[in-house]
């Protein structure tokens, strides 16, 4: 374990770049993803905060990806002695606009690799800092991505009592395996928790296939932005537990000035991730 973090520790620093074009097509198919009108967006649009993420993708081919779908670590990602990963939050910022059809280019950089101790055991923190510019702007990210043992018994969720805070914004959405497996496809994600019933239910012990925590946050950030009538400026979430398919998810928020507070419940009313959000 020592030398194995030791080893990971020298990843940081390390840095890719990759140059891609912000597709219509694809901004069209995640709208029509969220159940929108894919035809709402055309050429030189704004593209929606988190749209990002469909492009500048890590194109790792079939034989570089490990058990669990994702692209082996060892390359840009630092190895671990942990295989089991977890996207648990990120800080984001808007500069500007990032518009379909442009040039985009990100440049990602391993800013830190941090040993942990959690509730279920050890663990590895990895920071990642993401630039993504475009002619008119750029989107600053910190995505905070967790690496820990794979779990011998299936999981099993505390109960909780939810917030009781009122809030002035509330839909509700069903994620169904359909739009799960949607999102994978169009953010270029292989993790078999998202698609692959068996493997989830039997490899990560979860009861189902799981929602993706970046579509979570995508929704809570499209609620921002369409109940406020304002684009944002930043963005921080976090995921406090998972959430399943065909189990709904009640999407809450509420401005105060020129901030807005977010928040995903689970079907039974316990946090599961939390967002704060400033508008521009």
């Amino acid at each position: 374990m020592e030398g194995a973090m030791e080893g990971a520790a020298r990843g940081v620093g390390r840095t890719e770049e990759v140059v891609d074009r912000a597709s219509a097509a694809l901004a069209r198919a995640m709208l029509a993803t969220l159940d929108r009108d894919p035809s709402a967006l055309g050429e030189g649009d704004p593209l929606p905060p988190l749209f990002h993420w469909m492009y500048c993708r890590e194109l790792a081919p079939g034989s570089r990806l490990d058990v669990d779908g994702h692209q082996k670590r060892g390359d840009f990602l630092p190895a671990l002695p942990f295989s089991r990963r977890m996207w648990a939050g990120g800080r984001l910022g808007f500069e500007g606009s990032l518009r379909v059809g442009e040039r985009i280019r990100r440049r990602s950089t391993v800013r830190s690799v941090t040993p942990k101790k959690g509730r279920s055991g050890p663990l590895v923190l990895v920071t990642v800092e993401h630039r993504i510019s475009g002619n008119d702007g750029e989107v600053v990210e910190e995505q905070d991505l967790v690496f820990l043992e794979r779990p011998t018994e299936p999981l099993v969720l505390p109960d909780v009592s939810g917030p009781r805070d009122e809030m002035e914004w509330s839909e509700s959405i069903t994620p169904n395996a359909a739009m799960l497996f949607r999102f994978s496809a169009l953010t270029f994600n292989a993790h078999r928790i998202h698609y692959d019933r068996a493997y989830a239910r039997d490899i990560e012990m979860y009861p189902d296939l799981v929602v993706h925590g970046p579509l979570t946050a995508l929704l809570l950030a499209d609620l921002a932005v369409r109940r406020s009538g304002r684009p944002l400026r930043t963005l921080t979430f976090r995921a406090r537990r998972p959430m399943f398919v065909d189990r709904t998810i009640a999407l809450q928020g509420r401005r105060e000035g020129d901030r807005a507070h977010l928040r995903a419940l689970d079907d039974t009313g316990a946090l599961a991730m939390s967002a704060a959000a400033t508008l521009a």
